[in-house]
């Protein structure tokens, strides 16, 4: 097998990386150290499957391509393949359909893509302080705050997976070892107090790719707002409640001034967004802060925050004092401006915002009625 990479040389090349011995990766993973030398000697072939996920979690090892060469080693299918294949009748003949057509590698490649893009993924902002909810959100993100037993950001998770959303991402900040749930990636932005939400979602930006869903933290949604928004095609969409004004009758402590307004054109096209202080009459519904980039829209985005982060660091931007303190609004606001089609997905309620402790509170009461 010379000229050929084999598991066993790839585990001990990992492991000679890590500076790890080979009695201590055996111990780690639980298996003999002899045993753990024939593998590495392609003396015997690879172990089996739960092994070798133990053995890419100590290595920090990719654990597709162990599957793969492992496989090798077995004269099988991946061990992970060979479970989707026998869980899912609809894979053999997605399978035997392909086979059929002869796909060329690049055709191949080209389905995978496509498959890869249609993967939603999810982007929590969780970095802010939440001071206007004072005692609640001393010691907490107002995010982790209960309604029924359950936080606002469980909630939303829960919610993502009902859609069929599983890939969650949340960006904390301001007491961000009180947010930890499994199954989660985290980035954190350690300088939230000295900026604001646009500059939080791009502490996540390798993950603005591909199909993404972006979410303030302090809302609570059904998921028919969710639903509607995935059925968005355009590049950028956003989620405009257009029965937005009745919220606000109960709101003293957050007026109706500060609401995110949109005024959106017959095609449903974002004219103008953000606290807009004139000509109210004119506004069509409120932003509820949450939108949705298709693989092309993603990219459009990041690029346009890139430039505006160039040319705008530490100056005036949209209505934002400095480019650091910006909102999303600002960002949709400057790409209108420039002529960057974004696509309002228009709901009626279905929607709560949790941004004071008089709208916390009025949940719970809702929520106990």
């Amino acid at each position: 097998m010379d000229g050929i990479e084999t598991f066993g040389g790839h585990i001990q090349t990992l492991r000679a990386r890590k500076e790890i011995g080979l009695r201590e990766l055996a111990r780690i993973i639980g298996i003999s150290a002899s045993y753990l030398n024939d593998i590495e000697k392609d003396k015997r072939a690879a172990p089996k499957k739960e092994t070798v996920q133990k053995i890419s979690a100590a290595l920090d090892a990719d654990l597709e391509n162990l599957y793969d060469l492992a496989a090798k080693s077995q004269n099988n299918l991946p061990s992970d393949v060979a479970e989707l294949v026998s869980e899912n009748a609809e894979i053999v003949s997605l399978m035997r359909e392909i086979g059929k057509q002869e796909l060329s590698s690049r055709h191949l490649q080209d389905l995978k893509e496509s498959v890869e893009s249609a993967k939603i993924k999810a982007i929590v902002i969780a970095a802010g302080m939440g001071s206007r909810l004072k005692h609640y959100t001393e010691e907490l993100p107002k995010c982790m705050l209960e309604m029924g037993g359950t936080s606002i950001l469980q909630r939303q998770i829960d919610i993502f997976h009902e859609c069929g959303i599983s890939d969650i991402n949340i960006v904390r900040g301001y007491q961000k070892e009180k947010i930890n749930y499994p199954g989660i990636a985290y980035f954190d932005n350690d300088n939230y107090e000295n900026n604001n939400i646009l500059n939080s979602l791009f502490c996540a930006e390798e993950v603005i790719a591909g199909n993404v869903i972006v979410s303030y933290s302090d809302i609570v949604f059904r998921t028919g707002v969710v639903d509607r928004l995935l059925a968005s095609t355009h590049d950028i969409s956003i989620v405009v409640d257009i029965d937005w004004r009745h919220t606000y009758k109960a709101r003293s402590d957050h007026p109706i001034e500060e609401a995110e307004s949109v005024i959106f054109d017959t095609d449903n096209h974002v004219v103008e967004i953000g606290k807009i202080v004139t000509n109210k009459d004119d506004v069509h519904g409120e932003f509820i802060g949450m939108m949705k980039f298709t693989p092309r829209g993603a990219e459009i985005f990041k690029r346009h925050f890139n430039r505006s982060k160039e040319l705008f660091w530490g100056k005036p931007f949209q209505r934002a004092p400095v480019f650091e303190k910006a909102y999303i609004t600002d960002m949709i606001q400057e790409m209108v401006d420039l002529g960057v089609p974004i696509h309002s997905v228009i709901i009626e309620r279905g929607w709560k915002e949790i941004d004071t402790v008089e709208d916390f509170e009025n949940a719970i009461k809702e929520m106990e009625g």
